[in-house]
């Protein structure tokens, strides 16, 4: 097997390129073979990263030299042992779970998003991925399934049927049902329905879908009319099923969809679940508070709109 050496002497006077190549030899995954010899199996995006670092020295005041060596798997493979780092996620991992409650589900579902990100920069550099890796990946899996569980607890399951195209003049003036304490993919879809769908619309916040009334048009809960479709999330499929994909609409899609779902999160996700959250916690009436959310929907959807028309 190819392996690159990179066999350096760091500037002395130049802590700025020292601590540069310091990083950077970091982030890559290098191993230290000895002092001043660092190692990375073959690859070519190895051999750049080594390469760049490299250069960056020889015109910071430093020596390099990028070499290529063979040696069994077994003479290196030890040095790039991530079995400690994974280990010491898998603690923070477990730390979550043993605390996790209905109460601070949210902030839970925050946190395994930050050990997401962690654990893909961590595996990215586990060139030998073992036990260790696939460990951390199953907890952290089942961090996240039970603090969404936690959270929304009648989170709909998705359908695989099909959509049909409805007409807006079919749903007029109707009561509307939804489970109560809506989160984000159902305050969307309530200010979404009253904004293009039902302007008169009347909302029914239920304590357990059960609790559905027979005339209600249900949303965003098992055996709904209107709910998570394959890989759409109940917004979504209101766009769908009402023509609404507007380059507008389907931006805060797609903004609704990372907040409830996961997946892609555009760059003011954060903004948006903070201020929402905080809304939720504020304003114990529903109500009120589809009317205080509705607010932010409101103005994400005019920047949205003012940019794609721009």
């Amino acid at each position: 097997m190819l392996w690159h050496l990179l066999v350096l002497s760091l500037p002395t006077e130049n802590a700025t390129a020292r601590m540069r190549a310091w990083r950077a030899l970091k982030a890559c995954g290098a191993a230290v073979l000895r002092d001043g010899v660092y190692l990375l199996p073959e690859g070519e995006d190895h051999r750049v990263a080594l390469a760049t670092i490299a250069d960056d020295l020889r015109a910071n005041g430093g020596t390099a030299h990028l070499l290529g060596t063979d040696a069994a798997r077994a003479d290196f493979e030890p040095l790039f042992d991530r079995s400690a780092e994974f280990g010491a996620l898998l603690g923070e991992i477990t730390e979550r779970r043993a605390a996790l409650t209905e109460a601070n589900a949210l902030d839970a579902i925050k946190a395994a998003r930050k050990l997401r990100k962690n654990f893909e920069q961590l595996a990215t550099i586990d060139f030998f991925a073992g036990e260790a890796q696939r460990q951390a990946r199953e907890a952290l899996q089942e961090l996240e399934a039970e603090a969404q569980r936690s959270f929304a607890p009648d989170e709909p399951h998705a359908a695989s049927h099909g959509i049909q195209l409805l007409s807006i003049a079919d749903y007029h003036g109707r009561a509307w049902a939804t489970r109560r304490r809506p989160w984000v993919d159902r305050l969307a879809s309530a200010w979404l329905i009253r904004r293009f769908i039902d302007p008169e619309a009347r909302f029914v916040w239920l304590k357990a879908p059960a609790d559905c009334p027979k005339k209600a048009i249900g949303f965003d809960f098992d055996g709904a009319t209107f709910s998570h479709v394959g890989a759409r999330v109940t917004f979504e499929t209101l766009l769908a099923s009402f023509a609404l994909e507007s380059p507008a609409l389907l931006r805060l899609g797609t903004l609704v969809h990372g907040l409830d779902a996961g997946g892609v999160r555009p760059p003011e996700a954060d903004g948006v679940e903070r201020v929402l959250a905080g809304l939720l916690e504020a304003i114990p009436d529903d109500d009120q508070l589809l009317l205080v959310a509705g607010g932010v929907f409101e103005g994400l959807f005019t920047a949205f709109q003012r940019e794609t028309t721009t």
